[in-house]
């Protein structure tokens, strides 16, 4: 008999149990990646809530209050930062990403159904390494020294839904490698519109109403780019209080050349405040040709319509 309840939805899944695959074989891998599932999902009634289903390397929950929930996305993220390599030799570490919705759902044999479960599932495409994001609904719900912990990310257009979703960011406290990289140019833009972004001649503009956007291979990104060095879901732009902030969310990381700057910032799971114009190379460094290479340029409040991208006589410009 199906019964309809309002529940906050969770879903987490491992990011890199590819490359784990590839590095320790099928069988140590899969028990790997099990036993992590099996701790985490421990978490769930642990913090009150019930264990929907696992999915492989992921798992699905649904939680009676958002705190639970928050409770439980906290209690994981410690727990697999402090789980041990799986191999003596180096391995890559697998990192989580989560993602919480609130909404009725209707719950038929053990699984649950609904559009706050379609919602979270869809939130998980933007979630990054070692993030977890939630929605407006369930930022609401948490006391405010709990909502203090989060970082709005303005709104983002969920995959098959026509109205974009408000979208808060758990702010956790991060390792040495993966620290966030703050890099400000003393004229960068804090009050930016959006930016254009040119890939193999196309430019693609993004204003407000389209970010957060997310570059890489997979179907949720507004900016796809088709490169084997590119990961499905590389890097994010937020447009964050007037500054465009680019997140690094890759294995291969991301590269920025600002123009009329010969340096280039290297991002690993970092992030950096975009300014003026300049390059993203994704997977590698601008400077290789070979590299998916991106050109961008900030769109600012009052200035004219940019060009597609800088002019062909910029010193910064090898292609």
């Amino acid at each position: 008999m199906a019964t309809i309840k309002r529940r906050y939805v969770f879903f987490a899944d491992l990011r890199g149990s590819t490359a784990l695959y590839e590095t320790l074989g099928n069988a140590h891998a899969t028990s790997v990646v099990t036993d992590v599932i099996r701790n985490l999902a421990r978490r769930v009634p642990e913090c009150g809530g019930q264990l929907v289903k696992t999915l492989g390397d992921g798992l699905m929950a649904v939680f009676p209050r958002a705190i639970n929930a928050v409770t439980a996305a906290v209690q994981m993220q410690d727990d697999l930062e402090r789980q041990p390599a799986p191999s003596d030799r180096p391995t890559p570490r697998v990192q989580l990403q989560i993602a919480i919705s609130a909404g009725e759902v209707v719950e038929v044999g053990g699984d649950c159904f609904g559009d706050a479960v379609n919602v979270a599932a869809r939130l998980l495409d933007h979630a990054g390494d070692s993030e977890s994001l939630i929605g407006r609904e369930v930022y609401d719900e948490l006391p405010w020294e709990v909502r203090s912990r989060f970082r709005h990310l303005d709104k983002v257009h969920l995959r098959g839904r026509v109205e974009p979703a408000e979208v808060f960011l758990l702010a956790r406290s991060k390792g040495p490698d993966t620290e966030v990289t703050h890099l400000e140019s003393p004229s960068a833009t804090h009050d930016a519109l959006g930016v254009l972004l040119s890939w193999r001649g196309q430019p693609h503009r993004f204003l407000r109403d389209r970010m957060p956007v997310l570059l890489g291979r997979g179907a949720a990104c507004g900016m796809k780019v088709e490169d084997a060095r590119v990961s499905r879901t590389h890097a994010r732009i937020d447009l964050m209080g007037g500054a465009l902030q680019l997140t690094d969310l890759s294995i291969n990381g991301t590269f920025v050349r600002f123009a009329g700057d010969d340096e280039v910032l290297s991002l690993r799971r970092g992030s950096c405040t975009l300014h003026g114009q300049g390059e993203l190379g994704l997977g590698g460094s601008p400077n290789d040709a070979s590299v998916a290479t991106l050109r961008f340029s900030l769109i600012a409040h009052n200035d004219p319509p940019p060009p597609p991208f800088p002019p062909a006589a910029a010193p910064w410009q090898h292609r």
